[in-house]
């Protein structure tokens, strides 16, 4: 144990000095898919002290090409990710606390998850909850490293608050998010390469050393052999809305819709009232002679057309569905009745 960070102490640049500041860190890595949870495996070996996961999701088949925490065994079990990735975490290092947080991350939900944290990673996959981030980073003065991967084209940006543009002020600089990996694909490299991006900016800014901080907007082609990193300090604007003179954060004050179509996924989530008795669910269940399938976080039963997923946290997953107006049909015939609180 006294040389687990032999190595990495003897990198100059972090030393000794920087490893004690490592080990009183706290990070929370937002998305546990591709780049959440090659991120978290990397920040989790280098020592930092505390780091909180926070997902929404299970752990599918279709993961386990890319997402590296999870097995085959916890697709089975359809975990949630953030369980499965703090299994396998606590056997890559016992000594880091690893907080998992089964949730969806909304504008009544995330300052709660952020306040105290030196620093955020972004593991999502769509614009809405980044802008969440960035609007919340802003107003509680905490910096967060953007990420996106699809294909072989990666992405990744360092935000400071009060000092960088912020992700809304280069809104109309960033490629219009219409690719998923659901519809072209990603390869591996892809995403270890994004995520060693920001765990590179997470170590400067975890062991003080803010001067040599990337400050540009870096994206690549792995496929095509092509890099590019633009200056983007000259966006930054005094009138936006989330980092300006006289910020508003209006993705904070926005109402959360009830039914969300899930990018490229056939899927639509039904944000619950509350949480669910998941116990109480199965045996209502079981009276209207429906097969279902239950672990400690989320209930799985399916029906000729569709999977749903109910969550403990109140959400619910209805795949293969991707129209909402059907979807709302779908929670009424088997939720309504039969869905209730604890």
């Amino acid at each position: 144990m006294t040389d687990r960070y032999s190595r990495q102490i003897r990198f100059r640049p972090i030393g000794q000095g920087g490893q004690d500041q490592l080990a009183e860190r706290r990070v929370v890595i937002i998305g546990l898919g591709a780049l959440g949870t090659a991120g978290a495996e990397q920040l989790v070996r280098a020592g930092v002290g505390h780091v909180t996961l926070v997902d929404r999701d299970y752990v599918e088949w279709s993961n386990l090409q890319r997402q590296q925490l999870y097995t085959e065994q916890d697709a089975e079990e359809r975990l949630p990710k953030v369980i499965a990735a703090q299994r396998r975490l606590r056997q890559v290092n016992a000594t880091v606390t690893i907080q998992p947080v089964v949730m969806d991350v909304t504008a009544e939900t995330i300052e709660a998850l952020i306040a105290g944290m030196d620093l955020i990673i972004d593991g999502t996959d769509n614009f809405s909850i980044r802008l969440l981030i960035n609007d919340a980073a802003a107003r509680q003065g905490i910096p967060w490293i953007y990420g996106a991967c699809v294909a072989s084209y990666g992405m990744t940006y360092t935000v400071l608050p009060k000092e960088t543009p912020c992700l809304h002020c280069l809104l109309n600089h960033l490629p219009k998010q219409q690719d998923t990996c659901d519809t072209r694909g990603i390869i591996s490299p892809a995403v270890q390469l994004v995520a060693s991006h920001q765990v590179t900016e997470a170590l400067k800014l975890l062991t003080g050393a803010k001067p040599v901080l990337r400050q540009t907007l870096l994206s690549f082609d792995l496929w095509t052999n092509q890099q590019s990193q633009i200056d983007v300090t000259s966006l930054k604007q005094t009138t936006c809305p989330s980092c300006g003179d006289a910020a508003v954060y209006p993705y904070l004050n926005g109402t959360p819709l009830q039914f969300v179509t899930l990018c490229g996924r056939d899927t639509v989530q039904v944000r619950g009232e509350g949480k669910r008795d998941l116990v109480r669910l199965e045996n209502e269940m079981v009276a209207r002679g429906i097969k279902s399938q239950r672990n400690p976080y989320l209930l799985m039963f399916e029906t000729e057309q569709n999977r749903i997923v109910a969550f403990a946290d109140g959400r619910i997953l209805i795949h293969g569905e991707p129209d909402v107006e059907q979807a709302k049909q779908v929670y009424e015939t088997y939720f309504t009745k039969a869905f209730t609180k604890k």
